[in-house]
């Protein structure tokens, strides 16, 4: 099996390396590689962290051009998106290490959250019985719930997710309006205070 080691951004060691590969069409309408850039990580928590934004887009894309990667590339350099885009979609890869507690948040977005490495249980704001520990493979389906995640990996591992996080309409439970929630991730992961 081939060994990836972790780039100088990468901070969880123990797992493997990812590349982004992004595809496009050419002139004559044939799929090409537009690019294969190694993944960037913005460390948080002290280290115990680690988000990599693999993409973000509008919702519908428009895949004609190259707008969205141009759009794309351009946010990166600015420091990338929020947790969420209004009218969106972000697509990223989190890391999770030993003993990083859970932080409660919710997004207007529906959350498609899969689990590539490790276990990671989640929480939801419904009580004890809401936990479900996720194992690789899993996928939970975040509809605008309150939630946290924390890693439970045995022998104090990573833990690894990839997130595809879709913007939502307001949500409304009995006329209540529950609205995005995500003040305890501002003050535990700083760099959500400069978006």
């Amino acid at each position: 099996m081939e060994t990836r080691t972790a780039n100088e951004t990468q901070i969880s060691s123990p797992l493997p390396s990812l590349t982004h590969h992004i595809t496009a069409n050419n002139e004559e309408g044939n799929a090409v590689i537009h690019s294969s850039t190694p993944a960037t990580w913005i460390p948080l928590l002290n280290n115990k962290m680690a988000f990599n934004v693999v993409y973000t887009n509008t919702v519908p894309p428009q895949l004609s051009t190259t707008a969205d990667i141009e759009s794309y590339t351009s946010l990166m350099q600015k420091g990338g998106p929020g947790l969420t885009i209004e009218g969106g979609t972000v697509c990223r890869i989190v890391d999770f290490g030993p003993g990083v507690e859970p932080v409660m948040h919710r997004t207007q977005s529906l959350d498609f959250g899969v689990v590539l490495e490790g276990e990671i249980e989640l929480s939801l704001d419904g009580g004890e019985s809401e936990k479900r520990v996720l194992k690789r493979g899993d996928v939970a389906i975040q509809r605008g719930t309150n939630h946290a995640w924390r890693n439970v990996t045995p022998n104090n591992g990573w833990g690894r997710m990839l997130f595809v996080l879709q913007s939502s309409e307001e949500i409304k439970i009995e006329g209540k309006v529950l609205r995005e929630d995500v003040e305890g991730a501002k003050e535990d992961a700083g760099w959500l205070k400069q978006r």
